[in-house]
């Protein structure tokens, strides 16, 4: 087992990477060595910032990095695949940022790849590792709620208007769909697996993305989820579990909440609480470096085989609503 601090890099040190690396400074056995931005001066403030060692005026040479354990690419949607090849063909393990990649075909080359070099390679899925995700699961999975029998989730907000700005702009990937709708498709699939049945509906914008898509999924055994995301509204941003013996409500907002409330048929309530100083990314900062303590290549809680299955699901939304990018 290895037992000196993971050391990390950071590709794209944009407003995620910040907070990103802000967590990373909370967990003891982390540090932050080398960041690399398209900027020289903005990778050298970066890591000014945060203690790195070293700092990168391109994406690429972070690979040459003496002393790198694990990169976190936090780079716009369309540059996932590159960026994740990029180190995994060096054979540095990679925490890439959600969606995965643009399709896919992309991840699946990305996945083939991390197993046949036997590099770790994780989705940055940070709601799986969620104390108020856990216990979702532990309260399904001990009966609780009894049989699950629907999902709901949202997530909105008014973003403002710039065609150039990630959200907007096709080029970089953006829309709703990719960039948040991601998390209400993770909650269903997390809480039923697979839908037999996708149907979605989406609004369009002058630049080509969706600004809002809505989402109903039906499964083998009778249940349902009902899904929706938007840049064109504040939405309450939260999620609910339905059983048979009760509903379990994830608190606003809920892809990083800190509680949860579970309503019982007969009347009762109970509230559990997950309280953090952080923004909440050091519990899968914690999980990448027990993998690589440990010299696991994936994990167990957000797999590979996950991916490929959420990626999928995505892609079939984009198919019902007709939305398509050129990578």
């Amino acid at each position: 087992m290895i037992t000196k601090p993971i050391r990390w890099g950071i590709i794209a040190p944009g407003r995620i990477a910040h907070k990103f690396a802000q967590d990373l400074l909370q967990v003891a056995d982390s540090q932050l060595v080398a960041v690399a931005s398209r900027d020289l001066a903005r990778a050298r403030a970066f890591a000014q910032e945060y203690g790195a060692p070293y700092a990168y005026g391109s994406y690429e040479e972070i690979v040459t990095c003496p002393a790198l354990d694990v990169v976190y690419i936090a780079s716009p949607h369309v540059g996932h695949h590159a960026h994740t090849m990029l180190c995994l063909q060096a054979g540095i393990p990679v925490l890439c940022e959600k969606p995965f990649a643009m399709d896919t075909a992309q991840v699946t080359e990305m996945v083939q790849t991390a197993r046949a070099k036997q590099v770790f390679l994780m989705e940055a899925l940070w709601t799986r590792f969620m104390p108020t995700t856990l216990k979702t699961l532990d309260l399904v999975q001990s009966g609780a709620i009894g049989k699950v029998l629907g999902v709901k989730a949202d997530f909105g907000f008014k973003a403002p208007y710039d065609p150039e700005r990630r959200t907007f702009n096709k080029d970089l990937g953006g829309g709703a769909l990719l960039d948040i709708g991601i998390y209400p498709l993770f909650w269903s699939y997390l809480l039923l697996g697979k839908p037999t049945q996708i149907a979605a509906q989406a609004v369009y914008g002058p630049t080509g993305v969706d600004e809002a898509t809505g989402m109903t999924l039906t499964y083998a055994d009778g249940s349902f989820a009902f899904l929706d995301c938007t840049f064109l509204a504040k939405t309450r941003c939260e999620a609910f579990v339905y059983g048979e013996k009760g509903t379990i409500g994830i608190h606003s907002r809920w892809h990083e909440s800190q509680g949860l409330t579970v309503e019982y048929e007969d009347g009762r309530t109970e509230t559990h609480t997950f309280e953090r100083p952080t923004w909440g990314y050091q519990y899968e900062i914690e999980a990448v470096n027990t993998c690589l303590k440990t010299h696991q290549t994936e994990s167990t809680l957000w797999s590979l085989d996950h991916s490929l299955d959420l990626i999928h699901l995505l892609d079939s939304a984009r198919a019902e609503v007709g939305l398509r990018y050129s990578v």
